[in-house]
């Protein structure tokens, strides 16, 4: 049962009565579309399924199937996202398609499908901040950037404010904010319970304060896409011409097929065009509830202001031990090798100085790839390497395994040793690179990380 208030709510969004009631009547079936979108670095040939026709990547399931039970889930083949959300490719190819290479902050960025799909499709070159301010769930949000295996991420555990010590840093920033969740009703009946008009002011202000704390963070001429699930316009169209009002905005052109069903709408600046925003309705799009804005900071003079590193992180890494590293790398030209400790890292040459720069001055969780470490110039690999997008396979012997052993070993259970190499093995399920699994004579040591291990199924 949908709550009274939010229905009359929905008068204020400028759908008519009969899309209000289809709009409810949807709300309340429970019925939701699946969809997923697969790694193009990790999976050449695009499955089968009807396409989500904003995302080049995105397709639709017919059913709902047990994803912990598929290996290549676990592998980072693909990744389970709501298809609305998927809309920021569209609008990432509309204003980046260049080729240039671009800073990114996704500042409310776990469990991770937007910084998947921005690491994507930004390019290998680029980087991607992934940001959470929960630490539990900025733990989940590494778990999953390891798993897609693009090594131009770094997953920060910080309060947007302290993004301001990063001046004019970012030339796209992603506020998927915080909102109270009314697009996602069908999905998450217990957002149906805890909805109120009073959650939706304490919402509102929220984003508020968190646009008002990155703002600084974007250079000029940078884009800006602030995003949430719900209807209401307060946190919507409000919120977006609050931030015109009182900052430098702008709108830029960004096209939509009529056929896909979006809603789209302006928010008018007092001296710029305006801004677009666009609604996702689950009576009208296949996908669940989702709004966002495009925006433009307006021009100025670029300051690049740096804080002060608060330490440093880095340490380089001999010519000796770059050798012993590279072969495990398909293109190691491309790669800038360096210690956090006394554990290897590799990251894209191009993209190194920024990350050196975010991890001097916030707090990261994560970063680049984990390599592991030397023991007298031989490597240790780390599980983050297996799942790397461009580790050499022929670097170590390869140990394919069948659905059933594969999940077997995803369980960390013993591998009968006739199916592994003496020594250290690169574990596959239909070519997909799993984890490392070690023989040593007639046993075999799991080495799947055991915070990941399927449980219970």
């Amino acid at each position: 049962m949908l709550p009274a208030s939010f229905v009359e709510s929905l008068s204020d969004t400028g759908l008519d009565s009969a899309s209000q009631q289809t709009l409810c009547q949807t709300l309340g079936q429970g019925e939701t579309p699946v969809s997923i979108r697969f790694n193009p670095y990790k999976l050449q040939d695009r499955p089968e399924g009807e396409p989500v026709p904003w995302s080049r990547y995105g397709f639709y399931l017919n059913e709902r199937p047990s994803f912990t039970l598929d290996p290549w889930f676990h592998a980072g083949v693909y990744y389970v996202q709501e298809a609305s959300s998927m809309f920021l490719e569209h609008i990432c190819r509309s204003l980046f398609d260049g080729g240039r290479s671009l800073r990114i902050l996704d500042l409310c960025a776990a469990p991770g499908g937007k910084s998947t799909l921005l690491a994507t499709v930004a390019g290998l070159e680029s980087i991607v901040v992934a940001n959470e301010v929960i630490r539990s769930r900025a733990l989940t949000l590494a778990d999953n950037i390891r798993k897609w295996g693009l090594g131009n991420v770094a997953v920060t555990n910080n309060d947007p404010s302290h993004f301001g010590a990063l001046e004019h840093w970012f030339d796209l920033i992603t506020v998927d904010a915080p909102c109270s969740g009314e697009g996602m009703f069908r999905k998450n009946p217990e957002a149906t319970a805890q909805w109120s008009p009073q959650a939706v002011e304490l919402c509102a202000a929220r984003q508020r304060r968190i646009l008002s704390d990155v703002w600084e963070a974007l250079r000029p001429g940078g884009i800006l896409v602030y995003s949430t699930c719900t209807f209401n316009r307060k946190e919507n169209e409000e919120n977006v011409a609050w931030l015109a009002e009182n900052y430098d905005c702008e709108g830029v052109k960004i096209e939509t097929d009529p056929t896909w069903g979006i809603v789209r709408g302006e928010v008018p600046t007092e001296d710029a065009d305006p801004i677009p925003v666009f609604r996702f309705y689950p009576h009208a799009v296949r996908g669940e509830g989702f709004f966002c804005a495009v925006i433009r900071k307006a021009g100025g003079r670029i300051r690049n202001r740096l804080s002060k590193p608060r330490r440093t992180i880095f340490a380089e890494t001999t010519r000796q031990e770059q050798a012993s590293v590279k072969p495990w790398f398909g293109q190691p030209e491309w790669m800038h090798f360096a210690h956090i400790g006394d554990q290897l890292y590799g990251y894209y040459e191009q993209a190194y100085s920024s990350m050196r720069e975010i991890a001097e001055r916030l707090s990261v969780l994560y970063s680049g790839i984990l390599i592991g470490q030397l023991y007298h110039g031989k490597l240790k690999p780390e599980h983050p390497l297996a799942l790397f997008h461009d580790l050499d396979r022929t670097a170590i012997p390869m140990a394919e395994l069948d659905k059933e052993t594969a999940l077997n070993y995803l369980r960390k259970q013993d591998i009968p040793v006739e199916l592994l190499t003496e020594g250290m093995n690169l574990v596959c399920c239909e070519g997909a690179p799993l984890g490392w699994i070690k023989r040593i004579g007639n046993r075999s040591n799991n080495l799947y990380p055991k915070e990941l291990r399927i449980q219970n199924l």
